[in-house]
């Protein structure tokens, strides 16, 4: 089938945005997006109508063809011409439904402007149709909704067409109600609106805390907030019903119009009664409500489902032959003999309803109608993309405000500033790009060569054959001279000049325009995550000009602009490029030439006053992590280099080297994670790669002490006899004799730690904004400090360009300074583990002063008194300075300034002595809480309360030789800063220690058969089902289960091998959960001996845990290989 329509015409129609449709299609995994995508590229002729489905043309990679699933977004311009003749551009974007590649999702829905939402009519709303609704909501992208598999509901189900429109109805309702729940969410999250005598006067204050909020407004205000454009329903046009696999599929307009000719009915009564509660009286000829009560059959039942399940039950249920031939008179359908012939009923259902109800004009026809235009871009979401470096968007400079009406209008002039996003960067094969691909002759070329080719053989044909020598030796084919000219060039280079080896992989930026238009050598700013257009529109007016690096190698510390020049422009078609002369704005297209500016993601603009993009959301947090190596230790720069690209090419993957120098990909799953190593072997590195069994992440914590044994025998009260320091107080003196410390640990509740864990953003800009990191933008480097900084950006961009064995691409936080630290987030921000720091003057001291006062009354709630009076006197959060750890000065007459509190302008008074020293405690307490003394693993929900700190002068030392004490013991900071580290490892390890784990939530959809088998693999994964809901309408379960994630992996496996299939787990990262065994315990007491005997031989979850990580991290493991040695008395003595 030839293509309906030329690259050339696609690119025409980009110039018209008011016509342009930029869609994804989220749904969870196998509910038929792909299928979908197919029947919509078969509509353009793309590929053949018969294989769409099962060719699966936007899966391009081979594991996508082997797993059935999608790994990556894949996008195709596609044309469409609606009933009134108007030609549409459809950008789509197949996006994964599998959890681990959530990412994607992120990518996808970042470009567009509406979303087809695909839901199993049989399954209904699974975890992942409620994670991309969510998506689509946080990005402000309007949905649309087709049930789809509705074929299941006949074939698998043997459901009746009355019993199918209430199924139907009660999956409807199932995202209506997920709909619901994000509007409710978000409305009850919006400020309150100022009074109305406010108005006039200037806004000073912070926004208004919601939970200061009445109940009475709220339920005020949610009745009367117009949610009308929130939920989907047949009669406003927004679901369509679908079968994508023998594709068909219809909207209620598709019906109202016939059936209107029909019966006589004016259309607009059919759209709204032909869906809901209406049935039509036989006598009157009049619709009629009630149709459930009066035990009538509904419209939808009788005028559309009926017809439906007609076609399904003469074909592929009784496969009555003259029934189907019968079916497409009626229909007046024109349907070959070949396929009423076929022995395969599918082919005879595809024949028949791709003609009676075409699913992909039904479909584009619901896009073109129901979904925004490119131009048509809300206020509200493009002040939500510009405002992600301020707290509101009035706050931003008046320049970078302008750029408001271009975004809304999708401006495309040429005066216009250009503005393009780039989501993710794609790794492209090179001999695939259009300036490599080989070329097909045209008519005239063909005509041409045979012309020639006549020509020579005539000359031959008349050419004397009786001269001498007139052999095999002397024939040949003459060549003209443009051939020679090109055997020439092809000749290979001499071994004195190898020629060099390009990679074969190039990198195509995946992106959207949204202002201006871009042409292929133009020059742009590419603006990093922390550029402040505040800052750099003072820096230019200051300059003149506008400092941007050449590429991130050359970036030196404390700018975040470098200048780029686009080397070519993309229409993406699938699996192949075309090459575009220039991409207005509103278009989806590829850009070439970004691979040294934009690592996964960023912001190209033609001005310096657009500010960054907001980040990408993602639903899911890389947990699973492998250590790679080469199989060949030769090929150690080979893989370095592959890491490299790997972590450009994925946008969730992470990179990192350990301590001891291994290379550890982290990766959000087992199926992204084996994707990711045959990327690295087949594609980046091309070499064999050998992986180390998953590295699960732990946490570190302690518990107030238990009350009862592990026999449930209470344990005698004796802490009382006990000294100070077993009670928790422990006081660490530094080698010189100079500094004491004192320290106690407290464990935090876990309502404390989910509020510090939510407001990790908030503590690593108060601590950048006190270290005067950001200063608000008014504090400016000195220009030496710069020039000293770039200098040693270029030298450590140096080093990491040549692939070397001990090339580290992110360094363990435990050896670093706090200077080298910050240094190092500054040169790798984009591909490690750094903390969230937000860009200069995002910190709101107001929501600072919340966070304190909710951190106080949760203290307070749990029964922690002293940690609620300590709430003003938080030193510091950890790990990372916003980690869900913290640090509590309690120090008598040490009155330091609050984490809550701005910095002063000026010293009100003069500082105490202790304050040279404050850094060194803080510092102590950060390498503690990083690589905790159990296995070295960061700890979790840990208070620390420093009750003593006193720090004599050097004579007053106690050391015997006072001039050498600084020499042998080294300085003062440094040994204050190992006390303290000692002194938090000591507190930790004088409380009840403990192990926590990371948990999946598991989601298994499982039929009544398999269920108890599903039950039996979970219980012996040590997890813990939650519930488990029968589906409405059919016979399967879906089963909510926390699952440990070290023992997760192959899960999937082994449940499809238990359940013969019935099965299929969906893992997403919950929460950390505490082990109740203590790792060290052993029998004390006589009933603990009586239980587990003299061995004690029963199996510690916690202790393997635990000795497992020592062991990897070749820490000292205690434990022996023969514990009791005792002989065997079973085997039978020999005669």
């Amino acid at each position: 089938m030839p293509r309906t329509v030329t690259p050339a015409q696609l690119s025409a129609l980009q110039r018209h945005p008011e016509h342009v449709r930029n869609i994804c299609i989220l749904a969870h995994v196998d509910h038929g997006k792909t299928t979908l995508a197919d029947a919509l590229v078969a509509s353009n002729g793309v590929i053949s109508a018969r294989l769409a489905g099962r060719l699966r043309y936007l899966d391009s990679r081979p594991d996508e063809q082997r797993r059935g699933i999608t790994m990556k977004s894949s996008a195709i311009a596609l044309h469409h011409a609606d009933a009134a003749g108007a030609h549409h551009l459809i950008n789509l974007i197949d996006s994964p439904g599998h959890v681990d590649f959530s990412s994607e999702v992120s990518t996808a829905v970042r470009l567009c402007d509406g979303a087809i939402v695909l839901v199993d009519a049989v399954e209904g709303v699974c975890a992942q149709t409620k994670a991309v609704l969510r998506q689509a909501w946080t990005e402000g992208i309007r949905p649309v909704l087709v049930l789809n598999k509705i074929d299941r509901l006949v074939l698998e189900l043997g459901l009746t067409p009355l019993s199918a429109h209430l199924h139907l109805s009660q999956v409807l309702e199932q995202v209506n109600v997920v709909m619901a729940e994000l509007f409710t969410t978000e409305f009850l999250e919006r400020p309150s609106a100022p009074p109305p005598d406010a108005a006039a006067g200037p806004d000073t204050s912070e926004p208004a805390d919601p939970t200061t909020r009445d109940m009475a407004d709220w339920a005020t205000g949610l009745e009367d907030a117009d949610d009308s454009a929130v939920y989907f329903s047949p009669d406003a046009g927004n679901v369509l019903f679908a079968s994508a696999y023998d594709g068909w599929g219809f909207g209620i307009k598709h019906f109202s119009k016939i059936y209107s000719e029909k019966l006589g009915i004016r259309e607009e009564v059919l759209l709204k009664t032909l869906w809901g509660d209406y049935y039509l009286n036989a006598k009157t000829k009049r619709i009629m409500k009630g149709a459930q009560e009066k035990a009538k059959v509904p419209l939808f039942v009788q005028f559309i489902l009926q017809n439906v399940w007609a076609v399904y039950e003469a074909i592929a249920v009784r496969r009555d032959r003259e029934a189907t031939e019968k079916i497409v008179s009626s229909l007046r359908l024109t349907v070959s003999a070949r396929d009423l012939r076929s022995t395969d009923s599918r082919v005879q259902l595809q024949a028949v309803f791709s003609q009676w109800l075409p699913l992909a004009p039904a479909v584009l026809d619901m896009v073109v109608t129901h979904l925004p235009a490119a131009a048509s871009l809300s206020e509200e979401r493009a002040q939500r993309l510009l405002a992600a470096t301020a707290s509101s968007f009035d706050r931003l400079p008046a320049e970078t405000r302008a750029l408001l009406p271009h975004f809304t209008r999708c401006s495309g002039a040429d005066d216009a500033p250009c503005i393009v996003f780039v989501s993710k960067m794609v790794a492209v094969d090179r001999a695939e790009l259009p300036e490599n691909r080989t070329r097909p002759l045209t008519a005239e070329e063909m005509a041409r060569r045979r012309e020639e080719a006549r020509r020579r053989h005539a000359a031959r044909a008349a050419a004397p054959d009786n001269e001498p020598g007139a052999g095999s030796e002397a024939a040949g084919v003459p060549l003209s001279e443009q051939q020679m000219a090109a055997l020439r060039l092809a000749e290979p280079a001499t071994p004195s000049e190898p020629a060099a080896a390009d990679p074969r992989d190039v990198f195509v930026a995946f992106a959207r325009v949204f202002s201006g238009t871009v042409r292929p050598g133009q020059r742009l700013f590419v603006l990093g995550p922390k550029h402040d257009p505040a800052v750099a529109l003072r820096r230019l007016a200051a300059a003149g000009a506008v400092s941007a690096a050449a590429s991130l190698a050359e970036l030196p510390a404390g700018q975040h602009v470098t200048e780029c020049s686009v080397e070519s422009l993309y229409l993406l078609m699938g699996r192949a490029l075309e090459p575009l002369e220039a991409a207005p704005a509103g278009c989806v297209v590829g850009v070439g030439g970004l691979a040294d500016h934009v690592l996964k993601s960023a912001t190209l603009a033609s001005t310096v006053a657009c500010p960054a993009f907001s980040e990408l959301s993602s639903a899911v947090v890389p947990i699973v992590r492998v250590a790679v190596e080469p199989a060949r230790p030769a090929d150690l720069p080979r893989l370095v280099a592959g890491l490299r690209l790997l972590n450009q090419a994925d946008a969730c993957v992470r990179v990192t080297v350990q301590e001891s120098g291994e290379h550890v990909l982290v990766t959000a799953g087992e199926v992204h994670l084996q994707r990711c190593l045959d990327d690295l072997r087949e594609r980046f590195a091309g070499c064999e790669v050998v992986a180390s069994p998953p590295i699960v992440p732990f946490r570190e914590t302690i518990v107030e002490p238990p009350q009862l044994d592990m026999v449930n025998e209470a344990i005698e009260e004796a802490r009382a006899e006990q000294p100070e320091a077993a009670q928790g107080l422990v006081e660490v003196t530094t080698p010189s004799r100079q500094a004491t410390i004192a320290v106690r640990a407290v464990p935090l509740p876990p309502d404390v730690v989910e509020l510090l864990d939510a407001s990790a953003d908030l503590l690593a800009g108060l601590h950048s904004r006190r270290h005067g990191d950001s200063g608000g933008g008014d504090r400016h480097a000195d220009e030496e400090d710069e020039v000293a900084s770039g200098r040693r950006r270029r030298l450590l961009s140096e080093a990491a360009s040549e692939p070397q064995a001990g090339e580290e691409l992110e360094k363990s936080e435990t050896e670093l300074s706090e200077k080298n630290r910050l240094e190092l987030h500054q040169l790798l921000s984009a591909g490690g583990e750094a903390p969230p720091e937000p860009a200069a003057g995002t910190v709101s001291w107001s929501r600072a002063r919340r966070c304190r006062d909710e951190l106080r009354r949760r203290l307070a709630a749990a029964g922690r008194h002293q940690l609620a009076e300590l709430a003003d006197s938080v030193w510091s959060c950890g790990p990372r300075r916003c980690g869900p750890n913290l640090l509590f000065n309690a120090v008598p007459g040490y009155a330091r300034l609050s984490l809550w509190a701005p910095p002063p302008d000026s010293a009100a008074e003069p500082p105490s002595p202790l304050a040279a020293f404050d850094d060194c405690v803080v510092h102590g307490f950060q390498l503690a809480t990083a690589a905790g003394p159990l296995c070295e693993e960061p700890m979790r929900g840990v208070a620390f309360v420093v009750e003593a700190l006193a720090v004599r002068p050097a004579e007053a030392a106690e050391s015997a030789p006072a001039g050498a004490a600084a020499a042998v013991c080294g300085p003062l900071s440094g040994q204050i800063v190992s006390a303290a580290l000692a002194a938090c490892r000591r507190a930790f390890q004088a409380q009840p220690q403990r192990l926590m784990v990371a948990m999946y939530q598991c989601q298994v959809h499982v039929t009544g058969a398999a269920l108890g088998r599903m039950y039996s693999v979970i219980g012996r994964r040590g997890g813990r089902v939650l519930h488990g809901d029968m589906n409405e309408g059919s016979h399967s379960f879906s089963v909510t289960a926390y699952v440990p994630v070290v023992e997760s992996f192959s899960l999937a496996q082994e449940l499809r091998k238990e359940t013969s299939g019935l099965a299929a787990p969906q893992l997403v990262f919950s929460h950390w959960e505490t082990l109740e065994t203590d790792p060290f315990w052993v029998p004390t007491t006589e009933e603990e001996y009586l239980l587990f005997g003299q061995k004690a031989d029963t199996e510690n979850a916690a202790r393997r845990h635990m000795n497992a990580v020592r062991r990897r991290k070749g820490l000292a493991v205690d434990e022996k290989i023969v514990e009791f040695a005792e002989k065997q008395r079973t085997l039978a003595r020999k005669k």
